[in-house]
């Protein structure tokens, strides 16, 4: 009677521990099966990105955005990644945006404005509007991409405004190796509604 007992025991052991080896958990790094199918995000440019910062979806969400351009203390202090090929978002680089929107408005974007215009460029479809409101300038943004060119550009609508409302500027960007959108030219603006 205490063969089988010794059996049973052995056999249930060896389930368990079965069990327990099949899935790390959840605090783990995922080094095998898990890390494979994590979701990446294929952007315009070709490139994988592993979070979408709520862009495919129409909103981009500020406060996730924020902690991948690298803020601290209620400061955006910018992408701080050594090697800009790292980069977890996709940002407007080079020419300051506010030369595209106006001095009065421009200057009161940020880092994370820039990340959302950048990452907006990225993953939406063209036709599709992707908004957010900055928390702490409380501007308005909507970003439209509008028409995919052959040279990896995009033209796209950026409208920045303190309501909402307000007029339009066409621009088109034009996408790096290294996950920047650089502003190559704005056309004349357009009353949008």
């Amino acid at each position: 009677m205490r063969r089988p007992a010794i059996i049973v025991s052995l056999l249930l052991s060896n389930f368990a521990i079965g069990t327990v080896l099949a899935a790390p958990p959840p605090w783990a790094p995922a080094h095998g099966v898990r890390k494979k199918q994590e979701r990446m995000y294929v952007g315009y440019s070709q490139r994988e990105w592993p979070a979408d910062y709520g862009v495919t979806s129409g909103r981009c969400n500020t406060d996730d955005v924020l902690a991948a351009v690298g803020a601290v203390a209620g400061g955006v202090i910018g992408n701080r990644v050594a090697d800009p090929g790292n980069r977890t978002i996709a940002t407007i680089v080079g020419i300051v945006i506010g030369g595209v929107v106006g001095d009065r408005i421009g200057d009161r974007i940020d880092a994370r404005d820039r990340a959302c215009v950048g990452h907006s460029l990225e993953l939406a479809r063209t036709g599709q509007t992707v908004r957010w409101v900055n928390p702490e300038s409380g501007l308005s943004y909507a970003v439209t991409p509008v028409r995919d060119r052959e040279s990896g550009c995009r033209d796209f609508d950026l409208r920045v405004s303190p309501d909402g409302r307000g007029s339009a500027v066409r621009v088109v960007g034009c996408a790096d190796s290294a996950g920047g959108w650089s502003l190559r030219q704005a056309a004349s603006l357009q009353a949008r509604q």
